[in-house]
């Protein structure tokens, strides 16, 4: 099992701060279209490309294999100022 944790204005498009879903052995890409398909609010929180990815706390690309027990991060790109 996997736990996915939504922070920042991720988590308030989608609307929830976490799920527990058996994703391992599929790419962060993968998951971002599977989570997609849970309607129009996920669908524009999760956009690859406009959305970051943690597993394990550690930044990872959309290529990444998701393993067991894998904690998967989605939030927002940061800017600074």
């Amino acid at each position: 099992m996997n736990k996915i944790i939504f922070f920042a204005q991720t988590r308030e498009l989608v609307g929830v701060n976490k799920l527990e879903l058996a994703v391992e052995q599929m790419s962060i890409s993968q998951l971002l279209e599977q989570l997609s398909l849970r309607g129009n609010k996920w669908s524009l929180a999760l956009k690859e490309k406009t959305v970051l990815c943690a597993v394990n706390q550690t930044l990872v690309n959309y290529d990444y294999i998701i393993q067991e027990d894998d904690e998967i991060a989605f939030f927002p790109p940061v800017t600074g100022g």
